[in-house]
């Protein structure tokens, strides 16, 4: 995966995929390299938004304790 891929680049090829997968556009050829990249880009997108959630409650933490 990319180091410099940011969440919504990540979603936006993932939404990308979903659509040629579900408009039947997607060669059986390369259909598994689609399934597989749209894996990682999901792996992706769920650790991305699980450590935004963490620094948030941390945050909110502090602010609280002030």
């Amino acid at each position: 995966m990319e180091t410099n891929l940011t969440y919504e680049a990540a979603y936006k090829e993932l939404t990308e995929i979903a659509q040629e997968i579900e408009n039947e556009s997607v060669s059986v050829d390369v259909l598994a390299d689609k399934v597989k990249r749209a894996s990682e880009l999901i792996e992706f997108c769920q650790t991305k938004l699980r450590a935004t959630e963490t620094e948030v409650n941390k945050i909110i933490k502090q602010m609280e304790n002030q």
